[in-house]
């Protein structure tokens, strides 16, 4: 199986391993995570699951979601990729790569999301044949909204996502 690792000037990406297990968790209990973030792990248990979907990804599916590291440090702060959640938002978006970002609260406000999307769907248009991807965001997180439009997404819909009302986006290819 083919595990990528991508390089930015100041960011590692790469496939998610067992010892990252305990970053994972700690991610999902920071407040600034949750604010936006539905769903994610509140135990150790599911963390681990968590980490089993993101190895069946890369195993089944050929791409997945990234642990990011900053370089200097080697700190783990974040997590981007493509993944295929199945979340029943419609034949619109279900089957679509779906682009997903995670980012410490530390860490926002530095650039970092931007410098590991770009990176991110650099590699995705280079790997896969799909023109096209798609991801929801929250109708209340403006950063990520941001963040969307400057990575060439465009809103074409909305749905209720987990008793959240969220923005559905796309990025068309070409």
């Amino acid at each position: 199986m083919h595990r990528p690792m991508i390089s930015t000037d100041r960011l590692t990406l790469r496939p998610h391993r067992i010892e990252d297990l305990d970053a994972m968790f700690e991610l999902a209990t920071d407040p600034a995570v949750l604010q936006f973030i539905r769903g994610l792990p509140t135990s150790r248990e599911e963390a681990w699951h968590r980490l089993l979907r993101y190895a069946g990804h890369w195993s089944l599916l050929g791409f997945g979601m990234f642990a990011v590291f900053e370089r200097s440090s080697g700190a783990f702060i974040r997590e981007v990729g493509l993944a295929n959640f199945q979340r029943g938002l419609g034949a619109d978006f279900d089957g679509t790569p779906e682009a997903a970002w995670i980012f410490s609260g530390a860490s926002h406000g530095q650039g970092f999301a931007l410098e590991a999307m770009r990176a991110l769907l650099d590699w995705f248009d280079n790997e896969s044949p799909d023109e096209r991807c798609v991801c929801i965001i929250d109708v209340e997180n403006s950063g990520s909204i941001r963040l969307a439009s400057k990575l060439g997404f465009e809103q074409y819909g909305t749905a209720r996502y987990r008793d959240g009302d969220m923005k559905k986006y796309e990025r068309l290819r070409g």
